[in-house]
């Protein structure tokens, strides 16, 4: 789902035209008549983890909307004033409860359509021992195999665990570069 387009400056309250800023700019933006603010708007991002303990992955139920009830990696929208992996670690903490130790950038996922982009880190898990905060329903561990692939939130979930158990089979962990029109 798309944001709704800007309606006042942020600057001045004015309501914003959308139309081709006078500095050149081939997109039109939004506009304010009064004080000639130019209004960008720019994706989201998301951040989150791959957190695993040996052989299996933690996911977490959500228990908030979009999608309540179904399972996917602790993740949320970055805040101001963090870095990604440090948006990354609060939102694992806030969803999971989990103990870990953050690890490397692993994929990038560009979701054109509801304008987000969705970072992923690895994440080493060093207990088994979870407290999920208020979002998340339960926290569990599970195999590849146990995975319940049709109960997966999102699809920025499912292309990110299906590169991480692909890249371990092979032995190797890449940053993984993906886009979903």
């Amino acid at each position: 789902m798309l944001r709704l387009p800007i309606k006042h400056c942020r600057n001045c309250g004015t309501a914003v035209q959308y139309r081709l800023p006078d500095d050149g700019d081939a997109k039109q933006r939004a506009v304010c008549p009064a004080c000639s603010t130019v209004h960008y708007e720019n994706p989201l991002n998301v951040v989150g983890t791959v957190p695993y303990l040996d052989e299996r992955i933690l996911l977490c139920k959500r228990n908030i909307e979009p999608r309540r009830g179904f399972w996917t990696l602790p993740a949320g929208f970055m805040e101001l004033n963090e870095t990604l992996a440090q948006g990354a670690a609060r939102e694992t903490l806030e969803e999971s409860g989990a103990e870990f130790e953050m690890q490397g950038l692993f994929s990038v996922v560009s979701v054109v359509r509801t304008g987000q982009v969705h970072l992923f880190y690895r994440a080493r898990l060093l207990s088994d021992q979870f407290d999920p905060g208020m979002e998340t329903m339960e926290a569990r561990l599970f195999t590849e195999a146990s995975i319940p692939w049709d109960e997966i939130a999102f699809s920025t979930v499912r292309h990110t665990l299906e590169r991480y158990f692909s890249d371990r089979q092979l032995g190797r962990f890449l940053v993984h570069d993906i886009d979903i029109p």
